[in-house]
């Protein structure tokens, strides 16, 4: 996978950065320039159309001299920091502060047209070319008798307002500059919080592809992200251990088919090349019959896990006697008992009960259960077979006094292919598959298997079925 997550996101900070900048130097500059220029007009406005209302149109109505005025608008002029000009509606200069009063010069701005200004009070430009460069200049009229007698213009320098404005885009920067500073944090948070998780993400992903299904990584969140990565963790056990099962499934086939093929092989090697006589032939022949049996018990035993195992395997559901098929089953190991010399004890609940369920793999289930006890059931012993009930369940329990299970070993019993210590030098014929052929068919029924058990005493197997309407109308 191409590492660019990264790169996109350097890119994407770094196309915010310059944009940042681009308003900051290029726009922000006119905005703040414009919005000073206004607000210094409107203030400048305001003094002239103050200074028009008083002392300049007490000007033109002889109310006060030409000097007083003077006087007054220079003071003035000095605290607005500005130039105040008196101008008569054909452009003649009447006065200006900052210059003295001279009645006798005559000075006329040349193309003064109050009307240049349009529809604003304020201009920037160099008055008509009376400055060298550009100033605010706001322009009131001076009237008397409903008619303008002149105008007071006050013009202001740029630099002051350059100046205000250099100081407002100065705090713009250092702003601009807390903003980056900001965004590296969240950078570096998105780094450890989002980036290094998914990379580590990313990195066990490629190890599960590669098989190593038991790489472990850990990313301590709270989030999607830590709960992503405990899932894959979690995803990628469970595949180790289907993975290991696997395993383990095919050396434990592989030993159990080994061990007969090895056998069949060596006596038939045997009695071909004269080392076994052929009077002693039927014996091993026998032998031969028995690990062939074997063989086909293995076989039987594994398409029946694989069926069971199958989803969506439909179950033949009856009602049946349970009871029948506990006597008969039980009535199957006549012989097995008789030379073991070993009694089974039928404890059963009524004549009748009736189950719900299929009767072939109930069948299998007890067939397996009471060979189990049979086999680790010492001599002149006794197995009990009993039901009992329990709302709407029958219990059947299959109890022998053999040698036991080993605690350590108790739950490892329903693994396929798994033998105790103590079980392998007593049943060589075994598969070690019964018991997980047991658990499936009862699994499959929605019910629960139980094994109580005690290494030396016994062992004792429960499982549930559902009863039958018919039985439970009869309760």
């Amino acid at each position: 996978m191409k590492k660019t997550l990264y790169l996109k996101f350097m890119l994407a900070y770094f196309i915010f950065g310059v944009f940042c900048f681009i308003a900051v130097t290029v726009f922000v500059p006119n905005m703040t320039r414009e919005r000073l220029i206004k607000e210094k007009a409107e203030a400048l406005y305001s003094e002239a159309t103050l200074i028009s209302n008083t002392y300049a149109s007490g000007l033109y109505t002889s109310e006060t001299d030409l000097e007083t005025v003077k006087t007054q608008l220079d003071a003035l002029a000095v605290y607005l920091n500005s130039t105040i000009r008196i101008i008569n509606p054909s452009g003649r200069l009447v006065l200006e502060t900052q210059k003295p009063l001279n009645v006798e010069e005559v000075v006329i701005i040349d193309n003064f047209d109050p009307t240049a200004m349009g529809g604003s009070y304020y201009m920037v430009n160099t008055f008509f070319d009376t400055y060298s460069s550009n100033v605010l200049t706001v322009l009131a009229p001076i009237t008397s008798n409903y008619m303008v007698k002149g105008y007071v213009a006050i013009h202001c320098d740029l630099g002051t307002i350059e100046a205000s404005c250099n100081g407002l885009l100065r705090i713009s920067y250092i702003t601009l500059a807390i903003i980056m500073m900001l965004s590296v944090i969240i950078l570096i948070f998105f780094t450890e919080i989002v980036y290094v998780p998914l990379r580590k993400i990313t990195f066990a992903t490629e190890q599960y592809a590669q098989g190593n299904m038991h790489y472990e990584f850990q990313v301590d969140s709270d989030d999607e992200i830590g709960y992503l990565a405990a899932c894959l963790n979690y995803m990628a056990k469970q595949i180790a251990g289907t993975e290991d099962d696997q395993k383990k499934f095919v050396a434990n086939v592989s030993h159990d088919f080994r061990s007969p093929l090895t056998s069949i092989r060596g006596f038939l090697e045997a009695m071909l090349d004269g080392t076994i006589p052929p009077e002693k032939h039927e014996h091993y022949l026998n032998i031969v019959l028995n690990e062939t049996e074997r063989l086909t018990k293995l076989t039987n035993g594994l398409l029946t896990l694989n069926n069971l195992n199958t989803k969506g395997m439909m179950l033949n559901r009856t009602d049946f006697n349970i009871n029948d098929v506990i006597r008969a089953t039980a009535a199957s190991f006549e012989a097995t008992c008789r030379s073991k010399t070993i009694a089974i004890s039928l404890v059963l609940t009524g004549e009748e009960m009736y189950v719900n369920a299929d009767l072939e793999k109930i069948q299998q289930v007890l067939y397996n259960l009471i060979d189990n006890a049979i086999k680790f059931s010492h001599h002149d012993s006794v197995i009990r077979v009993e039901t009992s009930l329990k709302k709407n369940k029958l219990f059947i329990s299959v109890k022998d006094t053999g040698i036991g299970i080993p605690k350590e070993d108790q739950k490892f019993i329903w693994d396929r292919f798994y033998k105790s210590d103590s079980s392998r030098g007593k049943d060589k014929k075994g598969t070690g598959l019964g018991l997980s052929i047991v658990k499936e068919i009862i699994n499959c029924h929605n019910e629960h298997i139980n094994v109580v058990s005690t290494e030396g005493v016994g062992s004792e197997f429960i499982f549930s079925l559902p009863l039958s309407k018919k039985s439970s109308e009869e309760d």
